[in-house]
């Protein structure tokens, strides 16, 4: 049964015009690896944790720059969003179609809380704490393209024409700022789109990002802002020991003005400086060590890398499952073809290596989960091809075959063909990572004994779901199982709420 709204009641919760204020009982085990009669033994100790949790309730006016903001998927959040908020209906050869969040974890998702007379009862996501309403955000950002983003919408072929006729008004005046447009990290097939770009050292280039954002957030009178990047991948940028491996020889390196530093990290080192979370889209190591060790000094959030929306979402569960099956898998091929300026980008071997990292790293984590499956160093093959068909547009083809060894010598194997309509399922994954990480920063907690509240790691591993390589606090463990990551954030927002996790046990029933 699906309900709009619900109320805790709990001794472990309390509610007052600012704060939701819980108190949550974590319990998790203690691994011990000691010396016992002569040999070592692994030693399990159950553990129990007290956190209290502060969730700020005021959903501040929200304003959001996109880098890339003309790209497809910027064009398509942005109209999509208006379309939602307008109400708007339109024709297609099917019928008429009416805006829709579908894709959207936060919009269009549910979560269990739990049954009544053997019914289970379910709510939308976003009602497990207060979020920021999408018809509310207020959208800027940069592009190296000049285009307006009635005209952006149209380039992309991405909505049906009758939507993109009753949207061009609410989209004509809005138009990109310049963005920052190096050669050296993008394929040179993007040089004829790049004439709206920002001149200047690497540090002038930075300090006229941090600059608009002082002024978008003027301009706005918007109370917060994120930004996230979903323009062009980027190469990779050489990590260099003196160079960007600290936040010292980072900023030094800026000073210098240094060649090797990417116009994502430019974008990201402003925002850490203006505190404002940032979110990488794309596949490129953005976030060197030099710059994450500044955004965890400053507090300032970050969070990514790539948005996971199609083939490598499937991968994350396919592969979770048949692991956790105990069947073997042992060759993975994953092929793409796709037409938008994505896969041209993309025909680059130096941006596609980018890609081709991120897609591949995301079984690692299940396959060393099971060390019968697999002995010590032991991995599948793991291949993934992407070409450029510019035909095709928007609607990329994922293809995989999974081959995997099963009882007795035996062999199965998976085929699956995807069609992914790349931007319409990009889109409402970008609106999830900046209500979350809008979120994330209302949130503060402590551990039993602890006097003051903090917030959450700077490095926003809750983000995970969303994020094809996800990016982790140093010494956390990276999770890529799809379903352990949406666990992780429904259980801690139901933490935030009193409410415990969801185990799934079911005892009353048992």
């Amino acid at each position: 049964m699906f309900v709009e709204s619900f109320r805790v009641e709990s001794p472990n919760v309390s509610y007052s015009e600012e704060f939701i204020a819980s108190t949550y009982k974590y319990e998790t085990t203690e691994l011990v690896h000691e010396k016992r009669d002569g040999k070592y033994e692994w030693i399990v100790k159950p553990k129990a944790v007290k956190y209290d949790f502060l969730t700020d309730r005021k959903v501040p006016k929200l304003g959001v720059m996109l880098v890339g903001w003309g790209g497809n998927n910027g064009s398509t959040l942005t109209a999509s969003v208006i379309a939602n908020r307008e109400g708007i209906s339109w024709v297609t050869k099917d019928g008429v179609q009416r805006a829709n969040y579908y894709g959207s974890l936060t919009q269009a998702s549910t979560c269990r809380i739990g049954s009544f007379q053997g019914e289970e009862i379910y709510v939308p996501f976003k009602s497990l704490l207060p979020m920021v309403e999408p018809d509310d955000i207020v959208f800027g950002g940069w592009d190296i393209n000049n285009m307006s983003l009635a005209d952006a919408m149209e380039r992309a072929r991405v909505l049906d024409v009758d939507l993109q006729r009753q949207l061009r008004p609410y989209l004509e005046k809005s138009v990109p700022l310049p963005g920052i447009f190096d050669p050296d990290f993008i394929a040179a097939n993007q040089g004829a789109r790049a004439n709206n770009t920002i001149k200047g050292t690497k540090k002038e280039q930075m300090s006229k990002i941090v600059q608009d954002i002082r002024d978008f957030k003027m301009q706005t009178k918007v109370e917060k802002m994120v930004v996230l990047w979903t323009a062009n991948t980027e190469r990779y940028s050489d990590v260099i020991v003196g160079f960007n491996d600290t936040t010292e020889n980072l900023l030094a390196s800026l000073e210098r003005g240094e060649s090797e530093i990417s116009p994502s990290t430019l974008y990201a080192l402003a925002c850490v400086q203006e505190k404002v979370p940032f979110i990488n889209g794309s596949p490129q190591n953005t976030f060197v060590p030099g710059l994450i060790e500044y955004a965890i000094s400053q507090n300032s959030l970050i969070g990514g890398d790539d948005f996971k929306s199609g083939q490598t979402k499937i991968k994350s569960v396919l592969v979770d499952f048949l692991v956790g099956a105990g069947i073997k898998p042992t060759s993975i091929v994953s092929y793409n073809h796709l037409g938008n300026n994505d896969g041209m980008n993309l025909s680059a071997p130096q941006t596609f290596r980018s890609k081709e990292i991120s897609k591949s790293n995301v079984v690692d984590d299940m396959v060393s989960s099971n060390g019968i499956l697999y002995g010590p160093g032991e991995h599948p093959d793991h291949v993934v091809v992407i070409k450029y068909v510019p035909y095709v547009g928007d609607s990329k083809r994922a293809m995989d075959e999974y081959t995997s060894e099963i009882f007795m010598g035996g062999r199965n194997t998976i085929v699956l063909h995807n069609t992914c309509e790349d931007s319409l399922l990009a889109a409402p994954l970008i609106l999830d990572l900046v209500l979350l990480g809008e979120l994330c920063t209302r949130i503060q907690f402590k551990k039993g004994g602890e006097e003051k509240y903090h917030s959450f790691h700077p490095v926003a591993a809750l983000l995970s779901y969303l994020t094809k390589a996800p990016l982790v606090p140093p010494g956390t463990p990276v999770i890529n199982a799809l379903s352990k990551q949406r666990a992780c954030l429904e259980n801690i927002l139901r933490a935030c709420i009193g409410l415990a996790p969801e185990s799934n046990m079911l005892l009353e029933y048992k």
